[in-house]
This record gives structure tokens, sequence and C-alpha cells, in this order.
């Protein structure tokens, strides 16, 4: 990170400056999404946000800063979107969010992928900053998944050989791979069939429910 980004990023803005710095990011990102960080000028950007080229330009210090600052907000996004579903800690709570995946795909009519993954092609070979916050957001998200797998493990929902870190992983890995095909076929079929079968491999890990009719009771 440059001396110049690095002091931008750590000044103190009031209410209303971070009120107009969020939806100049907002703006930024819903752009980004549409056409691409290459094909986003600072202009449109601009016309989008409703600011000036000076308003802009005191939050940012340039394009390449204000796309860092994209690539941590469409992170933080994923996150908040998924909040409503609460803990990932059941077989029928990851289900859900499986579902919520390809629901969201479908409404975007396949169109753009992921908004996080599709940045990474897009920024994390040039911009080692964009590529640290692309990476932490996964992190985050992937967590999620990872601490309601342990989770399962601890309560004795899952065996002690599931391993809640491969998993989550591995569903995270199905999310974006399914994502990136889905988009390329304009298909829901890679999402669904990649969620799906990370989910089955989950519940062949669950254990079985306890048995609630004793063995020995009588017959009456």
């Amino acid at each position: 990170m440059s001396a110049r980004t690095s002091a931008a990023s750590e000044r103190v803005f009031t209410a209303k400056g971070l009120a107009t710095r969020a939806r100049i990011v907002a703006a930024a990102a819903e752009l980004v999404f549409d056409i691409g960080v290459a094909a986003t000028a600072v202009e449109d950007v601009q016309k989008k946000a409703g600011v000036s080229g000076s308003q802009l330009y005191h939050y940012f210090t340039d394009k390449q800063h204000l796309m860092q600052a994209v690539a941590e907000y469409q992170a933080r996004l994923a996150l908040d979107l998924q909040a409503p579903l609460g803990p990932l800690d059941s077989v029928k709570a990851l289900e859900s969010w499986a579902e919520f995946q390809i629901t969201a795909q479908k409404r975007r009519a396949f169109v753009g992928g992921c908004k996080v993954g599709s940045l990474v092609p897009q920024m994390a070979e040039a911009d080692p900053v964009a590529r640290a916050e692309l990476g932490k957001g996964f992190e985050a998200w992937e967590k999620t998944l990872i601490d309601g797998l342990r989770a399962m493990r601890e309560r004795g929902d899952l065996t002690a050989r599931a391993d809640p870190e491969k998993l989550g992983l591995a569903l995270m890995a199905a999310l974006q791979g399914g994502l990136l095909l889905s988009q390329a076929q304009r298909s829901i079929t890679p999402l669904e069939c990649a969620l799906r079968t990370v989910l089955d491999h989950i519940r062949l890990l669950a254990t079985p429910p306890p048995e609630t009719t004793p063995r020995n009771r009588r017959k009456p």
C-alpha cells in the first residue's frame, strides 16, 4: 500500500462524511459488478453517486484506492446478506444456506457470478492490497461455515472424524466453483450439484439420532 493510500485509509470522517463515502463505494461496487473494474471510470462513479470530483478525491486518493474499498465492501456485504440465516450449526441450517445461495443466483439470472469471487481475477494479481481484502473476506465467510460445523461436532451431531475446517473449505469451494460454472452455462445445475454433493457428504458424517423407543419395551 502506498503512503498516500495508507494515510487516506486512516483518516477520520464525520458521520455525514462516512455516509457520503459509503454512497460512493456502493455506487462503485454496483458499476464494477455490472461492467467490471477496467470499464468503471471514476467519472461514472461520480455521476452514479451524485458527487463531484473533489468530493470523491476527498475520500479516495485514486481509482485503485476506491477499488480496494469496493473489495472490502463486497466481502462484508456477503456476510451481511446471510446474517439473517443465523448460526450455520445444523444440517438444516446448512441446507438453508445452500438454498439461499441458489435462490440468489436464480434471481440474478446467472449474471455476474459471485460479487466477491468475480473481483479476484480482476484485482488479485495487480493489487496486493485488494487481494488481501478479498482473502480476508473469504476467510471470514468460510469461518461462518467452519464455526457451525465445529459446533455440530462438539454437540455430537457429527462424528469425531468430521473435519470442520476441511468441510467448510469444501462448501466454500463448491459455492465459488458452482457460481462460476452457473454463470458460464446460464444454468443453476452446476451450483446445485456442487453444494448438494458436499451436503450429502456432511450428512454421511452425521451421527444417528437417539432411539426414541426402548428396545425392551413390552408389547401391550
